[in-house]
């Protein structure tokens, strides 16, 4: 073992995170470890466009679960206090949910059991060391997509986040009109000619199709965009009207004090 990390360092497959204490060992130390899971496994995944709601309330797990899939290019929201679950999954918008099981103030069941009951559809990969089969069955008939136990690979926990998110996305090529959009390539063709956006533009246009049908809000769409940035509702207008030139005619409704939605 390397410190109190949970880390295994003797070979590349028996690598594992687990919920002991990790609060001792510095930030380089881990900058350190993630560097060398990297180059043993000759595994580094970039995910510049995934947006992960961390859900863990164990300190030490969740600073260094933080730090390794930001480094690996995934943005994580971490929740150390469950009771700021539900306003947060109701207010921001996220590609993929990592949930704990046993938590403080909640039972991580009834997080994901109130998230359905919601009609919030995103991926959640259940993340706990509860690895009795009845567990798992409470999970995926609430709605779960995935279960990993503890202790577990840092490697593996990547590759199901992707595979999640990858399913999620599979509708790759998106019709709007006489719009061909590419969501892998993040390109939009009308007819032969390639329309350009700005990147904000696109974010948001992607928000907007992940929600298709559905009333995005101005706080989700912040939150999703601009994150922790001081940001005012002025600037969504401004992406919105850039969308709005390129969109077909009253495809983007308004609604007023709420948000928008793409029919």
């Amino acid at each position: 073992m390397v410190g109190t990390t949970g880390f295994e360092p003797a070979t590349p497959a028996s690598r594992t995170l687990c919920s002991s204490s990790l609060s001792y060992v510095p930030i380089i130390h881990f900058y350190l470890i993630f560097e060398d899971l990297t180059r043993h496994w000759g595994f580094a995944i970039f995910l510049s466009k995934m947006k992960a709601l961390l859900i863990e309330d164990d300190i030490a797990l969740g600073e260094s679960l933080k730090e390794y899939l930001e480094i690996n290019g995934i943005e994580v929201k971490w929740l150390s206090d469950d009771r700021e679950a539900e306003i947060t999954f109701l207010t921001q918008g996220f590609d993929v949910i990592i949930l704990d099981l046993i938590l403080k103030y909640q039972k991580g069941e009834d997080i994901l059991k109130k998230l359905r009951t919601k009609g919030i559809n995103t991926p959640v990969l259940i993340l706990t060391a509860k690895k009795e089969l009845k567990n798992k069955e409470i999970c995926f008939e609430r709605g779960a997509d995935d279960y990993l136990v503890k202790p577990f690979s840092p490697r593996e926990l990547l590759l199901r986040l992707k595979a999640l998110t990858r399913r999620e996305q599979r509708e790759q090529i998106i019709f709007i009109g006489n719009l061909k959009i590419d969501l892998e390539k993040e390109t939009i063709y009308q007819e032969d000619k390639e329309i350009k956006l700005s990147p904000k533009a696109w974010e948001l246009l992607s928000l907007f199709i992940k929600q298709r049908g559905k009333i995005v809000s101005k706080t989700q769409i912040l939150n999703y965009i601009w994150g922790e940035r001081p940001v005012g509702e002025e600037i969504i207008r401004t992406y919105v009207k850039e969308l709005r030139k390129i969109l077909p005619e009253n495809t983007l409704e308004t609604y007023k004090r709420r948000g928008y939605r793409l029919k």
